[in-house]
Parts: structure tokens; C-alpha cells; sequence
């Protein structure tokens, strides 16, 4: 009796210490009273995924256990004012945000690093090369980027209309997940006739965006609408990644990937036929085998 007691009692200490090891979830100090939640996975060369508004480091779900068990450390984290990170009232610049960036990576000691950035991620990846000089980056890609410019100018004529973003913005205030709800459907391409994705899984991903706060909802809108990184391509100095969907509805193509593309020196760009913004999901399996591609090259 005496040796299964000592036994069992050995046997659940072992499983604490696993489960100590296992802990990967963590919080890095970034600024004075903010706290990034971040998730740090796998052993290999890191790779940093930075998600999309107004999502969380969730979104990357059907990214993460690939890239790991592909023998790629994995580091996701919610960016200030989303997910399970602090929400101060301000600091949802892109300056603040790739300061946030330079934290995770700093206090992480990565090196050889590759930034992936969907959508409103790209503009961290971007004002990081720019802002400080892509240290411990030897990749990037962009994803669904909004990267180089959104904003209709006089330089910029197709751009959106000032009055879209303003529209936006109304809509937020008034029923954020009314909005949210009506947002993601052109998101993910969702039709009478195409449905990529199940009723349940929506309602996770509307329930993940409704965890941010909502002067963040609006502030880093404003942010990536407003935005111009038509001059901070040229300091992207390493191999780069650009995919996008030719039928994104939210963040079109012609306006971002396409002009990204040519700007950026040494790209691989892959157009993803019927794709909708939300790729991560819709074309989970074509994504995932495309990056493993890159970063294995």
C-alpha cells in the first residue's frame, strides 16, 4: 500500500511539472501598464503571427499546429485592446503597435524570424522593416494585407472614400456586433449559395471580435484606413511572402497585394482564384502549404 501511494504520489508530480513545461501562455509587459497575451509553441526557427481586426491570436487556430508540428517555433499574441491583452484608451497607432511587436520579439530573444501579418497585421510587418529596421526578421509575408494604402487621395484615386471609413466608424458605435455580424459574412464570402463555413464557427469568430474593446475597434480602424506605406516598402530587405484572394471584398486586391508586389524587391506573390479575405479559414490547407513552402525554401 505504502509503494502505490508513493507511486501515485510521484506519478502526479511528474504530471505537474508537464503540465508546468507545457504552460506556453504567458504575458509580456510592452509599455507602462500594458500586458500582450501571448502564446509561444513548438522548438525551430520562430515564426510570428499577427492577427486581423477586429480578431485575436484565435484566428490563427488551423495555422498553429501545422507550422509546429513542422518543426516551426510558433508565436501568436493578441495585440493591445483585443483578445485577453490590456486595453488602454489609446496607443492603436501603427508607431505604438510595431513598438508592442519590437517588445515580443525583443523580450523573446528571436532571431531569424519570420513576420506573417493578415490584413491589418501587414502594417506591423511593414512599419517594423521601417521603424526598426526588421532586426531578427530574415522573412516576412503578408496575408490578406491592407499594406500599401487604403484611403482614397488625390495620388491615390481608387482608394476607399473617406466617407466609407466614416460610415464604418457610425456603425461601430452604434450596434458593434450588429456590425461585426454583417462584417463577417463579406468576410468569408458568404452568399445564398456559398457558405465556407459553419453557422457555429461564425458565431465563435463574431464572439472572438466582440472581446475587443471597443475604442480599439475604432481607433486601429482608423488606423489601417488611414495609414500610407506606399514609401516604407522599399525597407523591406528579405524574402517576402504576398498572398491574397481575388474575390476579398474587404481589404480588394488591385489596391494592396497587387501594388505590394511590385514595390517589394524579392516577393513571391500567389493569388488565391475565389478567395474571399478570410483565407485563413476558407483556404486553410492551399495557405498552410504555401507557407511551409516559403519557409522551408
Amino acid at each position: 500500500m505504502e509503494n502505490t501511494i508513493l507511486n501515485t504520489d510521484q506519478t502526479l508530480r511528474d504530471f505537474e511539472f508537464d503540465i508546468q513545461e507545457q504552460n506556453t501562455d504567458k504575458y509580456i509587459h510592452s509599455a507602462k501598464n500594458v500586458k500582450l497575451y501571448v502564446k509561444d509553441y513548438g522548438k525551430g526557427k520562430p515564426v510570428i503571427l499577427i492577427h486581423g481586426w477586429p480578431l485575436s491570436n484565435e484566428m490563427w487556430e488551423y495555422q498553429i499546429d501545422f507550422l509546429v508540428q513542422n518543426n516551426y517555433r510558433v508565436i501568436v499574441y493578441d495585440r493591445r485592446g483585443f483578445g485577453k491583452s490590456s486595453q488602454p484608451y489609446d496607443g492603436y497607432d501603427y508607431d505604438t503597435l510595431t513598438d508592442d511587436l519590437k517588445e515580443i520579439i525583443e523580450q523573446l530573444q528571436l532571431e531569424n524570424a519570420t513576420l506573417i501579418g493578415f490584413s491589418m497585421g501587414g502594417g506591423e510587418v511593414v512599419r517594423y522593416f521601417s521603424r526598426h529596421g526588421g532586426k531578427g526578421v530574415t522573412k516576412a509575408a503578408l496575408i490578406s494585407s491592407v499594406v500599401p494604402f487604403l484611403l482614397q487621395t488625390n495620388d491615390n484615386p481608387d482608394g476607399h472614400p473617406k466617407e466609407k471609413s466614416e460610415a464604418t466608424a457610425n456603425a461601430i458605435k452604434e450596434d458593434r456586433i450588429g456590425f461585426v455580424d454583417n462584417f463577417g459574412k463579406t468576410f468569408f464570402g458568404i452568399n445564398i449559395i456559398n457558405k465556407p463555413l459553419s453557422t457555429p464557427l461564425m458565431e465563435y469568430y463574431r464572439m472572438l471580435c466582440s472581446f475587443a474593446s471597443p475604442r480599439a475597434t475604432l481607433k486601429c480602424a482608423e488606423s489601417f484606413s488611414f495609414t500610407d506605406f506606399r514609401d516604407e516598402l522599399d525597407y523591406i530587405k528579405v524574402p517576402t511572402l504576398i498572398i491574397h484572394g481575388d474575390d476579398d471584398k474587404i481589404v480588394p486586391i488591385d489596391l494592396t497585394s497587387a501594388k505590394a508586389a511590385k514595390a517589394i524587391t524579392e516577393n513571391t506573390y500567389i493569388v488565391y482564384e475565389g478567395a474571399p479575405h478570410g483565407l485563413f479559414y476558407t483556404h486553410k490547407d492551399k495557405l498552410n502549404a504555401d507557407i511551409l513552402n516559403f519557409l522551408n525554401s
